[in-house]
């Protein structure tokens, strides 16, 4: 029922039904799912009422108690617009509501206590979800006493928005809402009214806000972490704003732990000083994980308790108004191992630092008044039992900045060279934020300080001695020059393209000699689209299989720039020359890792066959390498990221029965030249023959069967390349002939 329907306003059936203070509706006018009905009666004159349903009230009547009529202005058969009404989101949902209370006959006169915290109890036990407005009258019956007419005075629903700008009120003023199971109820007694109020729930309610009242979210100094602080307010910090009344009902604990972790110089260590700034808390207690460890027995166990004891006495003495304590623990992966992972003498210490560390958060005798941040790039390493509700519940990835992250973090870096007119024009942070792909925080601000440096040096003058212009030190300023050359020269990305890698695979470049290298283009440049796309699975990977000398790895190294990934990973063979077979999986297993924390990667693993260790002889290979390539090239990555992986190898066979091809989405194959057309095709493009020798060649070549990889005839080539020219094309034809290149006429 989602178009306004004309009604009738009605009687309420029975008196029991008005005591609800809904609006009665026959169960055949309206569906079970419709809660709320919005009532129109009249230019501008609407109201939300919530439905009760039954079979009493005559089928396009709905029913309204006395108290109910006078407040909406309705009459008896009035005609009256309805329709169905939803809330919408948790600014609809009241939280505090204040209601001016009386006796509903006004001449009523008593002196019996009516204790208030009974009566809100009572509220909600009748009228949870009940929609309120502002002004409406109620009428309240409480333990069989009298009547009582209650007017909704304020309402009060969480602002969200109030609570990202960090303003001490959380709380904003609304007109009409729901009220929950959770809703803060607030008796105040009517002017001249002789009812007497006892207890908790009357009067004004003041609270103390969790938020710092002198902080400013916009001066954070964080870029590119909006979504994660959000993240971390929702989950660890939304328990604390709410009033005690409003935990209490809920039996909520608040959370004790979050575990920030990620990459290096993403920002966790400044955010965990951010978020020790913003709690209206004790000072913050700092401390690096290896300080904590102690060569003395019990030592580091005491550390621990000591950084817990001032917590332990202030909730002691002080209970539910004890203050929060914050401890941050930097690199906490140092103290918090795995138990049982630590060899030698003194793996005990660890064991039992995690152990007493878990007695403190969350032990028998557990404190509810403290805060532990943790802060880790190596989150496998941390104990799981560290990890579970209760504990360190909170676990956020602190990953690399997006585009517009990284213009924050830019225009965070560069906003005192702004103030002070240091920064040339021409400097675009929006330019710089698409050229720093896979930057952290930390390289972004070593990018702004190597710009500075290379505007710095412009004005120094290095003969003899050093000398600075000190009349041009007042034209000092950064520019766009400054920040590309130190984009080129200075810093690098961790998570950046292998660059030089790639450049190595591609020394020779990619040589057209034929359609089945450009469908082989055509083919990788779908492929890395499909990669990109926001409807794929996520993972897409490719096997370029193929004849040795084929140009596999170099095709593979040209796919993976024309994708234009920002992170680039190279698995090679060579990278793992005398690695055991553990070391070379955990290698590969951090390439992909690694991998995961960018929005779109790029994998390639050459030469697959030799990474297994296969060996014709035997045959042998490694199975633990095989079943770590098998689970990663299936592995999705985490939501949102996209992965591309280009694998290469000249042993298809091999893998067909090692049942690796299924692991691919798609299988390639690269041939080596077959026709005369296309050595002559490769031969053209060096300019190492006349036209003569061409057709020359090209002539001796034809009706002949050819079956040369590239590699090897541009290692002809480059042979060729040192013989007299005269003897070239005859020299060149032998070594074709000679290494079986040439087949006999074909029949």
């Amino acid at each position: 029922m989602s178009q306004a329907v004309r009604m009738k306003a009605g009687k309420c059936p029975t008196d029991e039904l008005s005591l609800t203070n809904r609006a009665i509706v026959n169960s055949q006018d309206f569906p079970e799912d419709i809660k709320y009905a919005e009532v129109c009666t009249g230019p501008g004159q609407r109201f939300v009422f919530s439905l009760h349903r039954t079979m009493d009230i005559q089928r396009g009547y709905i029913g309204f108690s006395l108290v109910q009529r006078k407040w909406a202005t309705l009459s008896i058969n009035q005609e009256i617009e309805v329709r169905a009404f939803a809330f919408d989101g948790s600014s609809d949902v009241i939280c505090s509501v204040t209601l001016e209370t009386d006796f509903l006959q006004k001449k009523t006169v008593s002196q019996e206590p009516y204790d208030t915290d009974q009566m809100a109890k009572e509220f909600l036990l009748q009228f949870a979800g009940l929609a309120l407005t502002v002004g409406q009258t109620l009428v309240f019956s409480f333990q069989d006493k009298k009547l009582l007419g209650l007017a909704v005075k304020t309402l009060e629903a969480i602002d969200p928005q109030s609570i990202q700008e960090g303003k001490t009120d959380q709380m904003k003023k609304v007109r009409f809402g729901k009220i929950s199971g959770n809703t803060v109820i607030q008796f105040e007694k009517a002017d001249n009214s002789s009812l007497n109020l006892t207890g908790k729930a009357k009067g004004k309610i003041v609270r103390q806000s969790i938020i710092n009242p002198d902080w400013d979210f916009g001066k954070m100094g964080i870029g590119g972490l909006d979504k994660e602080f959000n993240a971390i307010f929702r989950r660890a910090f939304a328990s604390r704003v709410f009033p005690p009344e409003i935990v209490e009902q809920l039996g909520c604990k608040h959370v004790k732990g979050i575990l920030l972790y990620g990459p290096p110089g993403t920002g966790k260590t400044l955010m965990a000083r951010q978020i020790g700034n913003m709690l209206n808390a004790r000072e913050p207690k700092i401390v690096n994980g290896p300080q904590i460890l102690d060569k003395y027995v019990g030592e580091s166990e005491a550390n621990v308790r000591r950084l817990f004891a001032e917590a332990e006495e202030e909730e002691k003495r002080l209970g539910p108004n004890s203050g929060l304590h914050i401890i941050i623990f930097d690199e906490i992966d140092a103290i918090c191992k795995a138990r049982g992972s630590v060899a030698g003498a003194g793996g005990g210490v660890h064991d039992t630092v995690v152990n007493q560390l878990l007695a403190k958060i969350d032990g028998v005798e557990q404190l509810n008044n403290i805060l532990v941040i943790g802060m880790t790039n190596r989150r496998d390493m941390i104990d799981e039992a560290l990890l579970r509700p209760g504990r360190l519940e909170v676990q956020m990835e602190i990953s690399l900045p997006n585009e517009q992250g990284r213009v924050q973090i830019l225009n965070i870096h560069t906003r005192r060279m702004k103030q002070y007119n240091k920064m040339d024009p021409d400097v675009n942070l929006q330019e710089l934020a698409e050229l720093t792909k896979n930057f952290s925080g930390a390289e972004l601000e070593g990018l702004v300080r190597a710009a500075q440096s290379s505007a710095m040096n412009r004005l120094i003058k290095a003969s003899s001695k050093v000398e600075v212009d000190p009349q041009a030190i007042e034209k000092l300023k950064v520019n766009r020059n400054d920040f590309l050359h130190s984009l080129d020269n200075d810093i690098k990305p961790a998570f950046g393209t292998a660059q030089e890698v790639l450049d190595t695979m591609l020394s020779r470049g990619i040589i057209n000699w034929g359609v089945p290298v450009a469908h082989i283009l055509e083919d990788g440049m779908l492929y890395i689209n499909q990669a990109k796309a926001p409807e794929s699975s996520g993972i897409v990977s490719i096997l370029l299989e193929g004849p040795p000398n084929s140009g596999k790895t170099a095709l593979a190294a040209k796919l993976a720039k024309l994708s234009d990934f920002p992170f680039v990973k190279v698995v090679t063979p060579e990278d793992m020359v005398g690695f055991t077979e553990s070391a070379k999986c955990l290698q590969i297993r951090k390439v992909f890792d690694d991998a995961y924390r960018s929005t779109l990667s790029c994998v390639v693993v050459d030469n697959i066959e030799r990474l297994l260790d296969y060996g014709p002889i035997g045959p042998r290979y490694s199975n633990m390498g095989l079943q770590a390539l098998l689970v990663l090239l299936k592995k999705q990555p985490p939501k949102g990221r996209k992965l591309l992986v280009l694998c290469t190898s000249s042993r298809r066979q091999v893998l067909e029965e090692m049942e690796m091809l299924s692991a691919f989405t798609s299988i390639i194959h690269v041939p080596n030249l077959s026709e005369s057309d296309h050595v002559v095709e490769v031969l053209e493009q060096h300019d190492i023959f006349s036209r003569d020798e061409l057709n020359k060649i090209a002539k001796k070549m034809h009706k002949r069967r050819v079956f040369i990889g590239i590699k090897k005839l541009l290692g002809f080539i480059d042979m060729i390349r040192q013989t007299e020219p005269h003897h070239r094309a005859i020299k060149f034809l032998s070594k074709m002939e000679e290494e079986g290149c040439i087949a006999l006429e074909a029949h």
